[in-house]
């Protein structure tokens, strides 16, 4: 495929003939699909939007929404749990507050992440319509490199589009062990946690990802027992060690039992419970269990092999860097191309494909200046080269590390776990990646991914003005070191 580095747009007036305005078709309403949108309709573009399972995708509906407002509540009542140390007492008792006294209303809790999913729903449709995208409910599949059908809820063929640019953004769905199907009752995924009406008295997580590790660390602090299955030696594999080793530690001073190096066979349904079978033989019975196994792409019946469309053996679609496939006119983004399973990459894939295809000149998505965070307790937040490429020797890189336990915010406010790490290039400095391990973690890597993004060096991160008292103050004084090295040699 060509380099997305050196190919020029579509000239737009080449798309359709002369006065008529391109025809975008865009399948899936996720991230991915509605920015597309979006941007299509800003460009003047005929656009249409379909989605079958409601606008929004997963990331609204089932997935990043619900989860994040979950992890909301969990948060809240973590961080009441831990305030005795900052003199919180009982009003009617004196006592400390303890996760033992605190509980939750699991059915209003999860009635607000389902309205809230909905408001954002129809806040993203309303968006859409206002700009003058055409939004139809049903199910897109390819009938050739420039036409769309779309087909109702039975799987019947209907209205038969006719399109100058196809964008395809139909997100994954859930993974499942094949001896453990899901019940939607006992045996859960990610998508069924929140038609729960009471608190699972023993959670087993099977899979120590992303996914399963913040429901194992909400579930924890909403008041439930938790054992996380990790098949690996570590939870978040992947991850920077030294930020997944303070989660291990917060995992282990809330009480979720890790069992590490042991991989789920079989999840079954007892009378009052579950019980997972590991490939060793062992059981271990709850209350509820969850597979958080990863996603796989929803492209099967999409009409690819029809349109000619390349996918690799994982089912993902192949794209490059400005979200083009291997069929002239056809673009995806999101879960399903397998780039990086991030609402902010699909939405930004989105964009990039439509200012391509529309004739804008773009810059492709470049991996090293993606930030993505971990909605655990505390945060993980990282951007750019890790410490572990530096150490394989995939790039020159020197790591500088500041613990929060040095930072008066953090002391006033109870902090007791976690650090930033800066890693620049040796001798201009050049900040290359960083990790934050804090509350609000999410929020703390924007000046370090700005940093990446504009090439800043560390002098220029240790020279910016920082509130007094804060947590990123920290975030300069980690760049300081540099300096500090520097004077000291």
């Amino acid at each position: 495929m060509t380099d997305p580095s050196t190919a020029l747009p579509p000239d737009p007036r080449r798309l359709t003939s002369a006065g008529e305005r391109p025809r975008v078709v865009i399948v899936g309403g996720g991230p991915g699909g509605y920015e597309a949108a979006l941007t299509a309709a800003r460009h003047g573009a005929e656009t249409v939007l379909i989605e079958e399972r409601g606008i929004g995708g997963a990331a609204v509906i089932t997935d990043v929404v619900p989860s994040k407002t979950l992890i909301a509540t969990a948060d809240v009542l973590d961080l009441v749990a831990g305030s005795q140390r900052l003199g919180i007492r009982d009003a009617d008792n004196g006592t400390a507050p303890t996760a033992n006294t605190l509980n939750v209303d699991l059915a209003s809790v999860n009635r607000r992440v389902r309205e809230l999913a909905a408001a954002q729903s129809v806040d993203i449709r309303a968006s859409l319509e206002g700009a003058g995208v055409r939004v139809v409910d049903g199910r897109g599949r390819l009938d050739g490199p420039d036409r769309v059908e779309v087909l109702d809820a039975a799987g019947e063929g209907g209205e038969v589009l006719e399109a100058d640019v196809v964008l395809l953004s139909v997100g994954a769905r859930p993974r499942e062990l094949e001896g453990a199907p899901c019940d939607g009752e006992r045996i859960l995924n990610w998508t069924q946690l929140y038609d729960l009406e009471r608190l699972p008295e023993h959670l087993i997580v099977v899979g120590s990802g992303v996914t399963g590790a913040e429901f194992a660390s909400a579930y924890r602090a909403l008041g439930c027992e938790v054992t996380l299955v990790s098949s690996r030696e570590k939870v978040l594999p992947g991850t920077d060690a030294d930020a997944a080793d303070v989660l291990e530690h917060a995992f282990a001073r809330r009480g979720v039992t890790v069992r590490s190096r042991s991989r789920a066979a079989t999840a079954r349904r007892t009378a009052d419970g579950v019980v997972v079978t590991l490939t060793s033989g062992e059981e271990i019975a709850g209350s509820h269990v969850l597979m958080a196994l990863g996603g796989i792409p929803w492209t099967a019946d999409l009409g690819l092999a029809t349109a000619g469309v390349r996918v690799r053996e994982t089912g993902h679609i192949e794209t490059d860097r400005v979200s083009r496939t291997s069929v002239r006119g056809i673009y995806a983004a999101g879960d399903c191309t397998g780039v990086y399973p991030l609402a902010s990459v699909a939405a930004m894939q989105g964009r990039i494909a439509m200012h391509h295809a529309l004739g804008d000149a773009v810059s492709p998505l470049i991996s090293a200046q993606v930030s993505s965070a971990i909605f655990t307790s505390p945060e993980i937040a990282v951007v750019g080269v890790s410490e572990q490429e530096v150490r394989d020797g995939e790039a020159a890189g020197e790591v500088l590390v500041l613990g929060l336990d040095t930072n008066p915010r953090a002391k006033m406010q109870g902090i007791t776990e976690g650090f930033v790490k800066l890693i620049v290039r040796p001798g201009s400095h050049t900040v290359l990646g960083a990790v934050v391990v804090a509350p609000r973690a999410s929020e703390l890597i924007l000046p370090y991914t700005l940093a990446v993004a504009h090439r800043l060096t560390a002098e220029q991160v240790a020279g910016t003005f920082t509130v007094y008292p804060s947590l990123t103050g920290s975030l300069a004084e980690v760049a300081r070191k540099r300096l500090l090295d520097d004077a000291q040699r």
